[in-house]
């Protein structure tokens, strides 16, 4: 073989691993392209759910919280006490914390902010007592009742949602469903005939909780 043809040869090779390469990226891009069309957030851009807002309100009651949350040695719940206030009033009324029926068995009986507090916290350190530490099932508890954790803990199992689902559906049950004077808060709840109390008490107070964390470190 003379030189030209080698020459030749050897051109035609480069030209050839040339196309390869151009045909390879472009594949490559191509392929990026289409996944970035069918999903242009990325894994590394996935959304998390928002932090909910904060009445801020309930800054002004942090003080009283800490009070009698020191009180019971339950100091270290301070800002899950704080985010159950937002759940229940948002840190407004003359009852915050909602606590008039755990202190009396009815609503509208607690006129006074401090007072309110004070029961409130006081009924939440019970819970969390019985609860043995379950931060979870107690404030659940302090939606449903301390007879969730009896239920809860005779199954020997900790706090879940399935749970809470379940003991909604059977409290809902036994009340007579239909003639029931629980009202469903929640369209799931509605349809999972779980109307008894708030099933998704606790995922609601943990983000107010996060949202309030997320401030005190601002």
């Amino acid at each position: 073989m003379n030189r030209r043809k080698k020459r030749q040869l050897t051109d035609l090779l480069k030209y050839v691993v040339v196309i390869g390469l151009v045909f390879f990226f472009g594949l490559f891009f191509l392929s990026l392209l289409v996944n970035y069309v069918a999903d242009p957030s990325g894994p590394e851009w996935e959304e998390t759910d928002p932090v909910p807002a904060l009445n801020q309100q309930i800054w002004e009651y942090k003080p009283i919280v800490e009070k009698y949350a020191e009180e019971h040695g339950i100091e270290d719940q301070t800002n899950t006490i704080l985010a159950m206030m937002m759940q229940e009033s948002g840190g407004s009324g003359t009852d915050p914390m909602q606590s008039s029926e755990s202190l009396c068995g009815e609503r509208g009986c607690i006129d006074d902010p401090e007072h309110s507090i004070e029961q409130g916290v006081s009924f939440f350190a019970q819970a969390y007592e019985q609860a043995e530490g379950d931060t979870a099932l107690a404030v659940q508890a302090y939606n449903f009742g301390p007879g969730f954790i009896d239920y809860v803990q005779e199954s020997e199992e900790s706090y879940s949602e399935d749970a809470a689902i379940a003991y909604s559906q059977y409290m809902y049950e036994e009340a007579g469903s239909e003639d029931s004077i629980y009202a469903c808060r929640r369209e799931e709840a509605e349809e999972l005939d779980a109307c008894y109390g708030d099933i998704y008490y606790v995922s609601s107070v943990m983000s107010y909780k996060e949202a309030i964390e997320m401030e005190l470190e601002n």
